[in-house]
């Protein structure tokens, strides 16, 4: 086992590292731009070393800063968790170069399946249902011509890169027109084309294998709600799936991963097409996900124990038939941000904060108060998750703890997720990937229609 783990990366993920380092007895490394020298991970840590500036890209994403600081801290191993570098395969080589360990799969690992369009490539002869799609795009008019082979609707997005960043979707040659020309350089930033399914749910199979060819699946969690591609609310397990439909994900989950030869831990995304039931591979993500949370609820497996112990060399101590899924668990992210005003970012100074607690609640967070919410970075600043025995369960405990967080100093999206809670369509399950799209103007309605109605 590591004796030492620097974590490059802020906030959440690197204190729920370190918390899983702790328990392992393994000594942590912080790191920190100038803006967040009196982080919680900062404090946390056994020690922090500076890295430079608040621009991340003078700090967070400075490999050679990074691997100085590593190297400064003789550090075994270093866990790049999620965001910044963590499917950088450039950084990941430099790391094992150096002769320190990469806790995540192998550096050609991610170069394959970071490349969407390469994935799709190496992935298509197992058979795994695929999106009709495209070659990375050349011109404007090579693109015109690609998507009418594809066939309307198409989604238009970035061969490499996470988050739901850059993707667009046309719905004829007018709207991809519009797109391309806001478009500076199609070919600076590879793009490429699949064909979009108008009414589907994003289900992801959490998956773990280790260097000795052992590749397992964890459930899968539903993530369809998600503003401008950016998931807002998820939960396990997806009350859409059948066990016959949870088994089939699960197998074709695994097969991708033993496709690509995979090893730690992972996410393999699939659209559900609502109108076949049928499942269609989108992606593989190479690292932990923030909703990582959820599925350790129903597993009872720790995930970045998990990581480490596999980046140590150890063989997985448990096999498919010793998974077993327990109750359902939501995870709410918390953002700093004004849903009132178009979703702003609202940076500031934290006067107080008060965390949920109680029985079947965890609260993930980087920000304590008396921080602030620094403008450099992203506006995740917690994460509440719950576990039911139902899922209906799941969601009286989640009222519940929103009603309990309080935070003084910032706005943040607390009152949607209270809106989505209450939404008769939440909560009988009847939600896609647009739920979000075509229900907030619905709240943004019956908030206009109240105007006037109470007393301040």
């Amino acid at each position: 086992m590591f004796k030492r783990i620097l974590i490059a990366n802020r906030g959440e993920i690197a204190v729920r590292i370190i918390r899983a380092c702790q328990e392992l007895d393994i000594e942590t490394v912080a790191v920190y731009s100038e803006a967040d020298a009196n982080a919680l991970h900062v404090q946390l840590a056994d020690q922090a070393i500076c890295v430079g500036p608040a621009d991340a890209m003078e700090s967070y994403l400075n490999k050679d800063a990074l691997l100085a600081a590593a190297q400064q801290a003789q550090a075994d191993a270093i866990h790049p968790g999620y965001g910044f570098l963590s499917e950088d395969a450039d950084f990941a080589e430099q790391v094992t170069n150096a002769g320190i360990t990469w806790i995540g799969p192998m550096p050609e690992t991610i170069r394959l399946v970071g490349d969407k369009d390469v994935a799709r490539a190496s992935i298509a002869p197992s058979g795994i249902p695929m999106a009709k799609g495209s070659d990375p795009l050349t011109s404007n008019e090579a693109a015109i011509e690609v998507a009418k082979e594809v066939g309307y609707p198409v989604i238009l997005k970035p061969v490499s890169g996470g988050g739901g960043k850059g993707m667009c979707v046309a719905h004829n040659e007018d709207d991809l027109r519009n797109i391309l020309s806001m478009l500076v350089d199609i070919t600076k930033t590879k793009y490429y084309f699949e064909h979009y399914i108008e009414r589907s749910r994003h289900v992801e199979v959490q998956i773990v294998a280790d260097n000795y060819g052992e590749v397992l699946h964890l459930g899968e969690r539903e993530c369809s709600l998600q503003r401008r591609n950016q998931k807002l609310l998820e939960e396990s397990p997806s009350i859409a799936l059948t066990q016959d439909m949870r088994e089939r994900v699960g197998q074709l989950a695994v097969k991708a991963a033993k496709s690509v030869h995979y090893s730690n831990i992972g996410t393999v995304e699939f659209l559900l097409d609502l109108s076949n039931n049928e499942f269609y591979f989108m992606e593989i993500n190479p690292r932990i996900q923030v909703e990582h949370g959820i599925t350790e609820a129903v597993t009872g497996i720790d995930l970045v124990r998990t990581q480490i112990r596999i980046a140590a060399g150890e063989a997985l101590e448990f096999t498919q038939k010793d998974v077993t899924f327990t109750g359902h668990a939501i995870e709410c992210r918390i953002n700093a941000e004004d849903p009132d005003n178009n979703f702003l970012p609202s940076p500031g100074d934290i006067t107080f904060l008060h965390e949920p607690s109680g029985p079947r609640v965890r609260f993930d967070s980087g920000v304590t108060a008396g921080l602030a919410i620094e403008p450099y970075y992203d506006s995740m600043i917690a994460k509440i998750i719950v576990h039911g025995r139902t899922r209906g369960d799941a969601i009286k405990i989640m009222e519940r703890a929103l009603k309990e967080f309080r935070i003084d100093g910032v706005k943040t999206t607390v009152s949607l997720h209270k809106k989505i809670l209450k939404d008769t369509y939440f909560r009988t399950g009847n939600i896609d990937t647009q739920f979000i799209k075509n229900r907030i103007a619905v709240y943004e309605a019956q908030e206009e229609d109240n105007k006037g109605k109470y007393f301040a």
